[in-house]
């Protein structure tokens, strides 16, 4: 950006605090050796269609490219981000802390860091309409993608499963991400499957339009026992009457998503990129119903994920 543009940009900033409105700073020069890649998912889900439209405002204020990959989700992205290949991604509270933590599927502890807490996604555990299958406990002996491999939806599935008493040796897994296991469902290759993600899950509600599904409930005792194992990050959840065409609500488990970064990203870009997420809520909001979720009193409670340095600037600096 030139250097009048930049200052232009700048004043711009000053102004719109002066009289209480959240606006851009100019965007700091060490972007130029940082990575313009955010680490998104499938195609077909939230964090795809959210890192995309933040791709869009990222790329508007910086003048330059930034893009979202496809990913399997929170595992693929914590490592992407870890070796420099993203500079930040979407990972479920649950796998993040297993990163930090150098525990779960994670052999030694990442060197990544949270930008925010964005809101919560919720299991989903889906199957046809006119299913035999009732129950999770049914689960046993189908056909069931229990989630891409490196996927926090297989995080979740394989601990919710054992909570249930069911052997996930038992299931026919072929790992699919959301979109393959969407087109495995029309084409009835597969019984049902696992998903973890925000309400509505783009594609979830697409299939709904083709072929009538239900939910399979997820009972509290369940949730509890995982929190017991594991990082206590889940809550008992619904998920609202209507949803899907679903008429009744349905009991499941609900994690936090955070915005995830490593943590030897400059502080400057950090906080670029969280500024830029407040400031293009709404806008990003009319496409991704979940964004609206985002909450300044909220975006700070990642434990047991630290907030990085440029984040907490962010919070410090702009506090009513």
């Amino acid at each position: 950006m030139r250097r009048g543009l930049r200052r232009v940009v700048a004043l711009i900033a000053v102004a719109a605090v002066a009289v209480g409105v959240g606006g851009c700073s100019a965007p700091s020069d060490e972007w130029s050796t940082s990575s313009t890649v955010i680490a998104g998912g499938s195609t077909t889900g939230v964090y795809y269609d959210y890192g995309e439209h933040l791709a869009g405002e990222l790329s508007t204020r910086l003048g330059t490219p930034v893009t979202v990959a496809e990913t399997n989700g929170s595992v693929d992205n914590l490592l992407r981000i870890a070796s420099g290949r993203a500079v930040v991604g979407f990972a479920q509270g649950d796998a993040a802390a297993d990163a930090v933590a150098g525990t779960g599927v994670f052999q030694e502890p990442l060197a990544v860091k949270a930008v925010a807490r964005l809101y919560d996604e919720y299991l989903h555990i889906v199957v046809r309409a006119d299913s035999r299958i009732d129950d999770v406990r049914d689960l046993a002996g189908m056909r069931i993608s229990l989630g891409a491999e490196n996927s926090g939806v297989h995080v979740i599935a394989t601990r919710l499963l054992e909570a249930a008493g069911v052997d996930a040796a038992t299931i026919s897994d072929p790992q699919l991400g959301l979109a393959e296991s969407i087109d495995a469902m029309q084409s009835s290759d597969i019984d049902g499957f696992f998903w973890v993600g925000g309400l509505p899950t783009p594609g979830i509600a697409q299939l709904a339009e083709n072929i009538p599904v239900r939910l399979l409930p997820v009972e509290q005792a369940w949730v509890n026992s995982v929190n017991a194992s594991h990082s206590g990050a889940y809550r008992p959840a619904d998920i609202p009457a209507g949803t899907y065409g679903i008429e009744e609500p349905t009991l499941t488990m609900a994690v936090p998503n955070f915005l995830m970064t490593a943590t030897d990203t400059p502080d400057a870009v950090v906080e670029d990129i969280v500024s830029t997420l407040f400031d293009a809520r709404s806008r990003i909001a009319q496409e991704v119903p979940v964004a609206a979720r985002l909450d300044r009193r909220q975006a700070i409670f990642t434990e047991p994920v630290e907030l990085h340095p440029g984040a907490l600037t962010y919070y410090r600096d702009t506090r009513n």
